[in-house]
């Protein structure tokens, strides 16, 4: 018998930003714990989802009972009943999230040593100490690879040993098929406990480039930045009454959910409350004329010769957007591509529309740490997919939540490093 109403509880591990939270969120879940290391995602985390409990932590240094007291705290705080299971174990039906994928990637050295490839077993040790129903576990496509199959092969163990099952085969599943515009393949390992109803991958819902989103679906309605003298030193500008009328005449129906102009059938998430005036995460990036001349002089699809650079095709997805480096590896930021009609690369607001984030979210005030955020989500759309298929299988028929939550702390998407560490050290 479905149970009406009821939304799961969620844990994510290495939350970044929150792209895939949302997502889950989106499919009904409470995601009530987030564990973040860095402190500058961890603070913007913290402003786009006020209603989790955000650990800024190195899940290397965190167990299950630690993760356990901080959801027991968060039910008291919502007046949730707490539900427990064996062993004083309080009941999680879902752990999700993307432990880093640098050893993994093509764009990396790909070394099988590589210590971050041992984050992947972290990830395996918190589900085994939490014992919820369910995880998922993202991870780019070189996972799969023959070189890292004795890596897989032991990490596969690790969870049977733990008590899972794990949905075979293995797949890599691209965001663009789920409605995405975007060329994305990423790596999803899907599990469930021995003795509940297994998991299914999601069959693709586009099949065809005729009906994959578009960059034009994502970004067609935006202004142009350099109409915005503010936007040289800010990251928002307020539009005007007619602006804002004219974004709304030129959205196309992805972006009318993204913004809520009509509503999404599919979309469990508690509404955010925020003003649609604003225009968010799109500082300008200042060009030397002779780059613009030669990025007015590349066609759509093509690299630009020197920097690189790709230009957006309006008619077709965009290619795979990447996040860069952190401190530790030298703050270097991915290329970026350059917009279909402008001669300037996109902004962080635009990256996000093809990555299926709303425009209510908002990331840290620099491009850099934008970009880095979004390059390194799971696509929130593609999130909701996947945790469609839990709800499904725990019987599960979500409502449209009734409380509407509201985003005040805007001075967490400014914090920089050190300020972020010592906002996180006080909450300790």
């Amino acid at each position: 018998m479905a149970k009406l109403g009821y939304r799961p509880v969620a844990i994510d591990l290495f939350a970044g930003v929150g792209g895939f939270s949302l997502g889950i969120e989106q499919a009904g879940f409470d995601v009530a714990i987030a564990v973040e290391k860095d402190p500058i995602h961890a603070a913007v985390y913290k402003f786009n989802f006020p209603q989790t409990h955000v650990l800024c932590a190195d899940v290397t240094e965190l167990t299950g009972t630690h993760i356990q007291k901080a959801l027991r705290n968060w039910c008291d705080r919502q007046k949730r009943p707490v539900r427990v299971s064996d062993r004083d174990r309080m009941d999680i039906n879902l752990v999700f999230g993307g432990p880093p994928c640098q050893g993994f990637s093509v764009m990396g050295k790909r070394q099988v040593c590589d210590k971050r490839n041992l984050l992947v077993f972290e990830f395996c040790r918190l589900v085994k100490e939490l014992q919820p129903r369910y995880f998922l576990m993202e991870n780019v496509p070189g996972l799969g690879w023959k070189k890292y199959q004795d890596l897989l092969n032991r990490l596969q163990w690790e969870f049977n040993a733990a008590g899972y099952e794990i949905t075979q085969p293995i797949q890599v599943l691209n965001a663009v098929n789920f409605g995405v515009p975007q060329q994305r393949q990423r790596l999803f390992i899907l599990g469930n406990q021995v003795g509940v109803k297994p998991l299914t991958y999601p069959q693709p819902q586009l099949q065809s480039p005729s009906e994959f989103c578009t960059v034009r679906d994502a970004i067609a309605d935006l202004p142009n930045l350099d109409d915005f003298p503010e936007l040289q030193t800010s990251d928002w500008v307020e539009l005007t009454f007619p602006q804002l009328k004219l974004l709304q005449a030129l959205a196309m129906p992805y972006v009318e959910k993204l913004r809520n102009i009509i509503s999404d059938p599919f979309n469990f998430a508690h509404p955010r409350k925020w003003n649609p005036f604003l225009l968010t995460s799109s500082k300008r990036t200042r060009h030397n004329p002779a780059s613009i001349e030669r990025f007015n002089q590349t066609l759509p699809g093509q690299l630009e010769a020197i920097s690189r650079l790709q230009r957006l095709d309006w008619d077709k997805p965009c290619y795979t957007l990447r996040a860069g480096t952190g401190y530790d590896r030298g703050s270097y930021t991915s290329p970026r591509p350059i917009h279909p009609n402008y001669p300037r690369v996109i902004s962080v607001r635009e990256a996000a529309r093809l990555h299926s984030f709303p425009d209510w979210f908002r990331f840290h005030g620099t491009k850099w740490h934008g970009f880095r955020q979004v390059g390194n989500s799971v696509p929130p759309r593609l999130g909701r997919v996947l945790g469609d298929q839990i709800i499904a299988a725990l019987g599960v028929e979500p409502s449209p939540p009734t409380l509407t939550l509201t985003l005040r702390d805007s001075h967490l998407l400014e914090l920089g490093q050190v300020k972020a560490f010592k906002y996180w050290k006080q909450k300790v």
